[in-house]
């Protein structure tokens, strides 16, 4: 989340196993993990954490859609978001009226991207 927060901006909050009332239910080996995660700016929320209590299966776990304002916010979190991942869809211009792009960043997430282009 931390990298998420580089390069979305905001503010993240963190809520780690072992500092829960629920901690008690919890294995040793999930104390350090993240129960909630949250990091949030004026624009947006985005919410995580840690596979508590369920098999992590990385590329299958789950992808995450951004709508961005602009085309320059778009190319600029594309950039930073894909940097050391790899590029499934660079972005472009699409039927639908809007650029978008698809990603897998480092830590084995899938992004999608979308700007939708103003009307005519």
């Amino acid at each position: 989340m931390g990298f998420y927060k580089d390069c979305l901006g905001g503010e993240l909050e963190l809520m780690i196993v072992g500092d829960t009332p629920a901690a008690e239910h919890f294995s040793t080996e999930m104390k350090d993990n993240v129960m909630h995660a949250c990091l949030s700016s004026g624009e947006f929320t985005l919410m995580a954490s840690d596979c508590v209590g369920q098999e992590f299966n990385v590329g299958n776990n789950v992808s995450l859609s951004l709508h961005c304002t602009s085309e320059e916010e778009t190319n600029s979190l594309f950039a930073k978001l894909s940097e050391s991942g790899e590029v499934k869809m660079p972005l472009e211009p699409t039927f639908w009226g809007a650029i978008f792009g698809h990603f897998i960043d480092k830590y084995g997430i899938n992004w999608l991207l979308n700007y939708q282009l103003p009307q005519a």
